[in-house]
């Protein structure tokens, strides 16, 4: 009945063309403002956090093995939500009030960290023991065989699941609606409060989160076949 209403009355089909053309740029705004430099500014603090947490996860120092266990325990086992919820209404009980984009990027970051590091310790694991004797035989210390043989090796594996989790972000700032950041779906959800048409802004929010990620997919693609061309 609805959508049938559209087709059939001129009038609600100018009106839903008129609404969906005024609220595309202010939710491309949301998205080139906050959305896109909130999901590249968590990914790199993450991707730093998880190659940290990797190595301390393999170390021979039992402390760091231990925080990092517990880091990644507690990260992957609590929901993002409630972990942007302790950070951003929480923490202001403790005398620590944090700016909405700041809590949203220390959040997220937590979350990247916790889940990549899992993904670059398997892909250091991966790496035949063979590559560390060899770096040894040769007079390396335990980091240069790190930094020079394992990690560029180790970097060419993780790469494809890394970028499933930096396409998995990009959905995943939606979140950060609810802690007041401004993004893409926050523009979406003060739109739809205004003129109620809830199905129509919904789902053009969600047809540019599809845009976005199908090129971030392309990309991944591009990045997996030129990888494949050193590991054949």
């Amino acid at each position: 009945m609805y959508l049938n209403s559209i087709f059939t009355d001129p009038e609600k089909a100018e009106r839903w063309l008129e609404i969906a053309v005024s609220s595309l740029q202010p939710m491309l705004e949301g998205a080139l403002l906050y959305t896109i430099p909130l999901t590249i500014l968590s990914f790199i603090i993450g991707l730093i956090l998880a190659i940290l947490t990797a190595l301390a996860r393999i170390s021979q120092v039992k402390i760091l093995q231990g925080i990092a266990r517990v880091y990644v325990s507690i990260i992957r086992g609590t929901p993002l939500l409630v972990q942007l919820f302790i950070i951003f209404y929480g923490l202001p009980n403790l005398g620590v009030t944090l700016d909405p984009f700041v809590s949203a990027v220390i959040g997220f970051s937590l979350s990247v960290g916790a889940y990549a590091s899992e993904i670059i310790r398997a892909a250091i694991l991966s790496i035949p023991k063979g590559q560390w004797e060899a770096a040894f035989s040769i007079g390396m210390t335990y980091t240069q065989a790190l930094k020079r043989i394992i990690l560029p090796q180790a970097a060419r594996v993780s790469i494809p699941p890394l970028s499933n989790s930096f396409i998995s972000l990009v959905k995943d700032t939606s979140l950060a609606s609810l802690v007041l950041v401004t993004e893409m779906f926050r523009r979406a959800q003060e739109i739809a409060s205004r003129n109620y048409e809830f199905l129509l802004v919904y789902s053009e929010a969600a047809l540019i989160y599809w845009i976005i990620c199908f090129f971030l997919s392309i990309l991944q693609q591009y990045m997996e076949s030129r990888l494949d061309r050193y590991m054949s």
